[in-house]
């Protein structure tokens, strides 16, 4: 049987941004990291882990939130890989709903998308504390 973590001890955590900032690949990094997966998958390959539909493995696109589980510490953390094209808005704002805190990704090349500016906006509605993660350095 599992060990029962406190409640104060797991946290919801949302990754959001716009399309292609790279939310499912900083997804599977933590993954990685934190010891649940053995190698990092790819989103470009059609093997990110949190990829999970067949539809989302074939065009590179996360179309549903995705959640996981990882430990850091002492800590539980749900992981919620949300979509980023503005046709799944609706799935994010859902999310937003349970989460303690989110990431949000911004494309170092591509700066702040509009779609972005929505999930910021939406946080802002929900409370929802978040970090601004700067992600693609490698490639300014």
């Amino acid at each position: 049987m599992e060990k029962a973590i406190p409640v104060n001890k797991v946290r919801n955590l949302g990754i959001v941004a716009h399309i292609d900032a790279g939310k499912t690949t900083t997804s599977e990094r933590i993954l990685f990291y934190t010891g649940i997966t053995y190698k990092i998958g790819e989103v470009h390959e059609g093997m990110a882990t949190m990829d999970w539909m067949e539809q989302e493995r074939e065009r590179g696109i996360t179309i549903t939130s995705a959640t996981t589980t990882c430990f850091w510490r002492d800590h539980r953390i749900n992981l919620i890989d949300t979509p980023g094209h503005v046709d799944f808005t609706v799935e994010v704002e859902r999310s937003l709903k349970v989460l303690d805190g989110a990431a949000v990704v911004f494309d170092s090349v591509g700066g702040v998308e509009p779609q972005s500016e929505t999930v910021w906006r939406q946080a802002d509605r929900y409370r929802v504390p978040r970090m601004a993660f700067v992600n693609k350095m490698d490639k300014v």
